[in-house]
């Protein structure tokens, strides 16, 4: 593969809300937190575990959490990412966003489609359905299957809007 073909790959990544109603194999999400394991981590902490949620009662729950938790309910597999704020304590946040993103896109490396349901304004709702015990904070939900859509990309900023040189808002020159 070379580099435009790693590029298009990063670039062609969606969010995907609507899954065909086809099984995952378990080897296949297994697969994928087997690259999840190698996410970048401070201190090479890996304070990450996982809850693979195949059970119909429990993602319906879960989708109720707040209204754009929907897609949980759609797909046939939810992954909890979860997160030992005490193995990690000043960056168990963006430690497990590493894995959470590394998740993603192994997905989509195995064409599978994932979405990002926010779970920061209610861990101790889903604490409470996944008996997550003290200590432990699910940082993010992953909706996965099949996808049944291929959303256009959404527009981004402009680099000359997000880009500074050497300082903040010293503006990238063209």
């Amino acid at each position: 593969m070379c580099e435009s073909d790693f590029l298009k790959f990063l670039l062609t990544r969606r969010s995907i809300r609507k899954f065909k109603k086809k099984p995952v194999d378990l080897n296949l999400v297994l697969k994928i937190l087997d690259v999840a394991r190698y996410a970048p981590s401070a201190k090479n902490s890996q304070p990450w575990e996982f809850i693979v949620v195949t059970d119909e009662a429990v993602r319906e729950r879960l989708s109720r959490i707040h209204m754009w938790a929907s897609p949980i309910r759609k797909a046939p597999i939810a992954i909890v990412v979860v997160c030992d704020k005490d193995a990690s304590p000043t960056s168990y946040h963006v430690d497990c966003a590493n894995a959470t993103m590394y998740i993603m896109l192994a997905a989509h490396a195995l064409g599978l489609g994932t979405v990002w349901i926010q779970t920061l304004r209610n861990i101790d709702e889903i604490k409470e359905i996944l008996k997550i015990p003290e200590g432990k904070i699910p940082i993010a939900i992953l909706a996965l299957g099949w996808p049944d859509e291929k959303p256009e990309p959404k527009p981004r900023k402009r680099l000359e809007e997000i880009v500074y040189m050497n300082t903040y808002g010293n503006k990238l020159l063209k």
